[in-house]
């Protein structure tokens, strides 16, 4: 993390409004809370089970989560070029450039939807974070929604914890990926009637009153993030 951030940045971040003493210090003790504490901020990242980008005031790339470099694929609305953010559809330049813009300079909170030409469109958001300085301007923050309900990892966790079968597990993952039951009955090579009762089985564990609230109760599920996808924190242009 500490390629990304520069000395200064990393102070300022961390500054949280303690005794004026420790907040103009500069000296080992404090550079060294400033590292861990960025440690931490990055790790916390990592575990979000959603696309995380964290841009300056220039609108240039501080921070990209792991869940948004592997989400930022060629199929994805948006791609990084160096440490910059950008559209990859034309109609959506505009649009992307306007809220990075009203953000830093105005501390707009924009919701957009982008790739809307294609089959998948992906909502982001973009959300202004505060000046931590008066002589400073803020960050900026950017969200990349999923492009499906639920995370496998999170999914199989509430699986287990209704005692769900595995043929029942996978209808789960397939209902929250948006398969209708004649589709998931086809991919499993089982007759419609079977995933109906699977179905209905996972209802009744769950208590889901219909295949609406089920997916309720998936899209509700808390981020959770595999222990193998741990490793190094990643830095911008990496």
């Amino acid at each position: 993390m500490l390629e990304l951030l520069n000395r200064s940045t990393a102070d300022r971040a961390l500054r949280d409004g303690s005794s004026g003493a420790w907040s103009a210090y500069r000296g080992p003790e404090r550079r060294t809370a400033s590292s861990i504490g960025w440690q931490w901020l990055a790790a916390a990242l990592n575990e979000i089970d959603y696309g995380v980008l964290l841009l300056d005031e220039d609108a240039q790339l501080l921070h990209v989560n792991r869940v948004a470099r592997d989400e930022l694929d060629e199929s994805h609305p948006l791609q990084l070029l160096g440490r910059e953010l950008r559209a990859r559809a034309p109609e959506d330049v505009a649009p992307l450039g306007d809220a990075l813009r009203q953000a830093s300079r105005r501390g707009l909170r924009r919701l957009l939807t982008l790739g809307q030409k294609h089959r998948h469109p992906v909502g982001v958001s973009v959300v202004p974070l505060p000046a931590l300085g008066c002589d400073e301007r803020g960050a900026t923050l950017v969200i990349l929604g999923r492009r499906q309900v639920g995370a496998e990892l999170a999914v199989e966790s509430f699986a287990r914890i209704h005692g769900l079968t595995g043929g029942e597990t996978r209808v789960l993952l397939a209902l929250s990926h948006g398969d209708l039951p004649a589709e998931i009955a086809a991919a499993h090579e089982v007759a419609i009637s079977t995933v109906r009762t699977q179905i209905g089985s996972i209802r009744q564990k769950t208590g889901a009153p219909s295949i609406r609230g089920l997916l309720r109760q998936v899209a509700a599920l808390p981020p959770l993030m595999g222990v193998l996808g741990g490793g190094r924190f990643s830095a911008a242009g990496e």
